[in-house]
């Protein structure tokens, strides 16, 4: 079964290039090469801030455009990971260990599985 695993942080977080930043990143990059080690991890990837963020709603056929996120918020979706576990209870064992655990909030999500799909 596979879970995305949304990284919420919050919006004022560590600047690129700061220490925090560097401590940040070489926390990702270990937690990468324990959930490739444990044979969990399909992908991830950082995502650009909020603001670079674009909307699309299409109301009685007419696609309206927004720019920035869906919502205003203190924390912002800041990326994610796609996990392959057996269950809810190991996604979950495994989301703790996600950095972004300690300083906002990882949400959980279990993929409906589509035929023809891997």
């Amino acid at each position: 079964m596979k879970y995305l695993c949304l990284l919420y942080v919050p919006e004022d977080g560590p600047a690129p290039g700061s220490p925090d930043w560097a401590e940040t990143v070489a926390a990702n990059v270990a937690t990468v090469r324990t959930l490739t080690e444990a044979g969990v991890l399909v992908d991830t990837a950082p995502l650009q801030p909020a603001r670079s963020a674009t909307t699309v709603r299409v109301r009685d056929g007419e696609t309206l455009l927004t720019d920035g996120p869906f919502a205003e918020l203190k924390e912002q979706l800041g990326g994610y990971y796609l996990l392959d576990c057996a269950d809810l209870d190991e996604a979950l064992r495994w989301a703790a260990v996600i950095p972004a655990a300690r300083f906002g909030s990882v949400e959980v999500r279990p993929l409906i599985p589509m035929e023809g799909r891997p």
